[in-house]
């Protein structure tokens, strides 16, 4: 014999669920804005946007870079992920244990060499071109 389950008073409304609260947000710091726009304004086929409110660089409608609060995140193949990991380079969680799949946050050391991070960016950003392009909803 099953147990009925138990009835609840009439007019009463169901516990409702606890809302995540969303943390504050930051704006990133003027110098971190002024290497990002530099780094993506002088890469080819590239649209500026915001995402999460922040700068971001778009090619083939997929974003491949953005900026989060005081971070810049790129979007990497499995294989170049990969080889970053066993330098400890982290995965990009906007909230913490919610991981973005296939980004990472760029180092400061990637970000004080122009170089690096022109390589790292040009890594993104052929990532993102090879992608289907996203259709419009």
């Amino acid at each position: 014999m099953t147990k009925a389950k138990p009835r609840r008073a009439a007019g009463r409304k169901p516990p409702q669920r606890a809302r995540r609260k969303m943390p504050a947000f930051t704006k990133p710091p003027t110098a971190l804005v002024e290497v990002f726009e530099h780094a993506v304004g002088d890469m080819a086929d590239v649209q500026p946007r915001r995402m999460f409110g922040y700068p971001a660089a778009f090619t083939n409608t997929q974003m491949f870079a953005c900026l989060f609060q005081d971070n810049m995140i790129v979007r990497l193949s499995e294989q170049d992920r990969a080889a970053l990991a066993r330098e400890g380079v982290r995965r990009f969680e906007p909230m913490p244990g919610r991981p973005m799949r296939e980004y990472v946050v760029v180092p400061q050391r990637v970000l004080d060499s122009q170089s690096t991070l022109h390589e790292w960016l040009a890594k993104a950003h052929g990532y993102a071109a090879s992608l289907p392009p996203k259709k419009k909803r």
